[in-house]
This record gives C-alpha cells, sequence and structure tokens, in this order.
C-alpha cells in the first residue's frame, strides 16, 4: 500500500485517500482483503492502518520503504521486515504473518530474503512472480499456493502471483497494471481459467483508482531521465479512468478472501525445495 513514485517522496494524503475509498468499496460487497502495507505509510497514518485491521482485513507487510531487495544486503532487509512487522503489529495489537516485497523483487537472486523472511516470523510470502520479465520473474517457479523447505530447515509458503499460459508462454494476469492496460474481458476469461486448477491472486494499488494525479516535478532530472519519467508517468496515469469499474466487475463476478484464508483453504501444498 503506497502512493505512485513513493520511493521520490514522503506518503501523501493521496494513499489515505484512495485507500478509505477502497474500504467502501470493498465494506458495500462484504469483502474482506489483504492489505501489505509500507512502514513509512503505517507510521504517517497510523489511524487508517487501525481502520483496516478493524473492518476484518488481514494486514501483511510491504517493507519500511519501497527499496528493491536487489538493492539491499541482508543486514539492510533484516531491518527492513522486522521494523515493518513490530510496527504494524504494535499499531493492530496482530501477528503479522505475510509479506510482499518491493516490485516482487525475490528472484532467484535474491531468494535469500526467504531465509530471512522465515527466520523473522513471516508465514507466507507473495513476492513471487513466475514469469521472465525484465523488472521482474522467477521463470519456472511453481504457479500454485506451495510449501518452501529452505536450506536452513525452515520453511515458508509462497502465494506467487498469478499468470496464464498462451502459446507455450508465460504471462501476468489479474493485477495492477494488467487490469488497468487489458480490457476487463481479458481479465475476467484469465481469472477463470486460473481457478480451474488455483486460488488467482488479483491486486491493486491505492494510486490505481487516482484520476487527480497532481503536478511532477522533473526539474531536477536530466533530460535523458526526464523522459523515462515523463514515459513511466504516461504508463502509470494510462486506463486509470476505468480502473473503478472493472474492480465493481470483479467484486460482482467473482468471490474473493485474503490470502490467509486462501492458504487455509488450499490442502495438500505442493513442496518447492529452494536450493
Amino acid at each position: 500500500m503506497r502512493d505512485w513514485l513513493h520511493t521520490n517522496a514522503k506518503p501523501s494524503d493521496a494513499v489515505l485517500r484512495n485507500t478509505e475509498w477502497f474500504l467502501e468499496i470493498l465494506a458495500k460487497y462484504d469483502v474482506k482483503a489483504t492489505f501489505f502495507i509500507l512502514g513509512e505509510v503505517a507510521k504517517k497514518f497510523p489511524s487508517l492502518i487501525k481502520k483496516i485491521a478493524k473492518a476484518g482485513h488481514e494486514i501483511g507487510s510491504h517493507g519500511s520503504s519501497h527499496k528493491q531487495i536487489f538493492k539491499l544486503n541482508e543486514e539492510h532487509f533484516r531491518l527492513e521486515i522486522a521494523d515493518c512487522k513490530k510496527l504494524l503489529e504494535d499499531i493492530t495489537s496482530e501477528p503479522v504473518l505475510g509479506y510482499r516485497a518491493p516490485a516482487f523483487s525475490i528472484t532467484p537472486q535474491t531468494k535469500w530474503a526467504l531465509e530471512i523472511l522465515a527466520e523473522e516470523g513471516f508465514k507466507y510470502d507473495s513476492s513471487v512472480y513466475p514469469i521472465s520479465g525484465k523488472r521482474y520473474g522467477w521463470p519456472g517457479f511453481n504457479r500454485g499456493i506451495c510449501k518452501i523447505d529452505l536450506p536452513s530447515g525452515y520453511t515458508i509458503i509462497e502465494v506467487p502471483l498469478s499468470t496464464v499460459t498462451i502459446l507455450g508462454k508465460t504471462l501476468p494476469a489479474a493485477g495492477g497494471g494488467y487490469i488497468r492496460h487489458f480490457p476487463y474481458a481479458i481479465t475476467r476469461w484469465a481469472i477463470k481459467r486460473i481457478q480451474k486448477t488455483r486460488p488467482t491472486v488479483v491486486y491493486m494499488h491505492p494510486y490505481e483508482i487516482d484520476t487527480e494525479f497532481g503536478n511532477f516535478d522533473t526539474k531536477h532530472l536530466s533530460s535523458k531521465d526526464k523522459n523515462k519519467a515523463i514515459n513511466l508517468l504516461k504508463m502509470q496515469l494510462r486506463n486509470r479512468h476505468t480502473t473503478a469499474g472493472k474492480l465493481f466487475k470483479l467484486l460482482s463476478d467473482f468471490e474473493f478472501a485474503t490470502i490467509g484464508e486462501a492458504i487455509k483453504k488450499t490442502s495438500n501444498l505442493p513442496v518447492w525445495l529452494v536450493k
């Protein structure tokens, strides 16, 4: 749960406004969700975190800041997750058992993070995207909920992000920008196909519905970085006006539960060995 471009700015009132909108809609449809929350957001808006928990939603950790794991060493990563976990537990008086990495940055190169998550008391992770992507991905990873046996002897449950296979290629589906950019019919088709064999993980960021995006200051950027930032901005703003309507259709067409509940309902978890 964060603002867009959160790494360049402190959490703003936009995350408060947008999250409260989601809470109202979820209450209307009587749906409980899992909220992966940044420590920086929790520090600024503790009352919002209490409101989410009081409404019966599951609280998970998104780390203290929005730094991808490959930018951290093991010591720094441990501090990122331990500090956020304690903060969220202090605010809600409930255990925080789940984690999602910024930008899905648990990959074959950062699989060491799973050991630290297990050591710090997390029972499940939902950071692996079983795709071959430019920014993230773990090609060949199990596409369903599975138990990971770690080299240290610890175990942790992985809840991978959802994918579909088309013409032999594994593609991401049912989350964030993929919901915004693709017509609803494609998302609906993907979820129905995935649900034949496993639960579908659907995710959204609070900013996905925000069409009141303010001015973006690029004065401090070089010409090259400015062009990259402008192109990224265009991509992030694309189709935001469609997100709310798509969410209403999703909530009408499918049944939803928290990740914790989905794990409980999934029996005979396959075992995935990380070496």
